[in-house]
């Protein structure tokens, strides 16, 4: 079985986002960049489906400038097998990104796709659904738990009321959620294994994908800045700020 994962550079989650002067986008200049969380939980949930002797291949694969291959390297280090770059400096939404995927899976004959449910940057949380539906492919989002049986995969997902079960048929969409797993650290000897592992680039044209988008960003702002709270001394004097300060009740 030949797994494909998604690997996104976003900005680390640890560091505090800054909003550009002009608030045309987000400051990037000299922020610390990562592998996109819930991507990393794709590529561990990928490295222990192959550690079991399920699967052959792992693929990870990155959209965007050349930087991404930090992020590629990364998953080369943390047990993927070899790495895609599709290289491009345009803005690229989710559909396109969808088709992208699509063109690669196909080229790949890839048997299972795993990514993360969304990117902390844009946070739209529509890429898994996109491809599912251009690949006619079953999916299974937000897993918090996959299990292959039988040359299908089980999926627990995290839905509203609990947890939901779906039995796939492969090749099948996986996108992660949070309690899935926990990534693991990449050694130092697995670090210095990536570098001679091989990542093929590719452009979007290559794969036949039109990148061009009609979505425009007018403003980035950061949110207000929020007030601090103070205590009470009891549920009347609570009740008299809700009531005649905040003016809820």
């Amino acid at each position: 079985m030949k797994i494909l994962v998604g690997v996104k550079r976003v900005v680390d989650a640890n560091v505090k986002v800054r909003v550009k002067s002009d608030n045309t986008g987000v400051d990037l200049a000299n922020a610390k960049m990562a592998i996109n969380p819930f991507c990393e939980i794709a590529v561990e949930e990928a490295i222990r489906i192959k550690e079991a002797g399920a699967a052959e291949e792992i693929i990870a694969v990155s959209i965007g400038p050349s930087v991404c291959q930090e992020q590629i390297r990364t998953a080369l280090a943390l047990g993927s097998d070899r790495g895609i770059l599709v290289e491009t400096d345009e803005h690229v939404d989710p559909l396109a990104i969808a088709k992208i995927f699509k063109s690669i899976i196909e080229k790949e004959q890839v048997d299972l796709v795993i990514l993360g449910k969304l990117s902390i940057d844009t946070d739209n949380n529509q890429v898994g659904q996109m491809l599912a539906a251009l690949c006619n492919y079953p999916q299974g989002t937000f897993a918090c738990n996959a299990e292959l049986k039988d040359g299908k995969i089980e999926v627990s997902r995290e839905i509203d009321g609990g947890e939901q079960t779906v039995l796939l048929n492969l090749p099948a969409i996986v996108t992660t959620d949070l309690r899935l797993n926990e990534p693991r650290y990449a050694s130092l000897p697995n670090i210095m294994k990536a570098k001679k592992k091989p990542i093929d680039t590719f452009t979007p044209a290559d794969l036949g994908v039109d990148v061009s988008t009609n979505l425009q960003t007018l403003s980035v702002e950061p949110p207000p800045e929020r007030t601090a709270g103070i205590k009470v001394e009891s549920v009347e004097a609570l009740v008299d700020k809700l009531r005649n300060e905040a003016k809820v009740i």
